[in-house]
């Protein structure tokens, strides 16, 4: 999967599940119907705002993208359905094209990041299951937390 592909549908996924989120809440607050739209919505939404952070991060080192590009992607996760917009202005400006810089046979890493990036590329299989123990533990342990409307009650 190239990585305008990569960032383009995790992007989208992130829209979508807000608008589970977005429903859950509406069920929960504006109907008082259910509690259960907000406990799934929330979950799904949770673990694709954690991949999306991640898949921008991963997008930041291999597009070699300024840091106010980076961090205007990070935070457009925060607010609903503005991954969408930010998506569309980094394809049409050209920030999302070419391929992996760093995988095998591509570019010589330097510094931490273009390693960890590079090694990741080159043996994905490992990456993967280290990268989905690595959100599922993120995840449980925010899960263990709570809504964040708790953690500061």
């Amino acid at each position: 999967m190239s990585p305008r592909a990569l960032f383009r549908s995790v992007a989208f996924a992130e829209a979508v599940t807000w608008t589970l989120l977005l429903i859950g809440l509406f069920l929960k607050y504006v109907t008082e119907t259910t509690e259960v739209g907000v406990r799934i919505g929330g979950g799904i939404h949770g673990f694709v705002f954690l991949c999306y952070a991640a898949v921008t991060c991963f997008m930041w080192v291999n597009q070699k993208w300024p840091a106010k590009t980076g961090l205007l992607a990070l935070v457009s996760a925060v607010i609903p359905y503005a991954t969408i917009p930010v998506e569309k202005s980094l394809d049409k400006r050209g920030m999302l094209n070419g391929g992996w810089r760093l995988a095998a046979g591509g570019e010589e890493p330097h510094g931490l990041l273009e390693k960890l990036q590079a090694w990741v590329l080159r043996k994905p299989i490992t990456a993967i299951v280290v990268a989905l123990i690595a959100v599922a533990a993120v995840f449980s342990f925010l899960l263990f937390l709570g809504p964040p409307d708790t953690w500061f009650a």
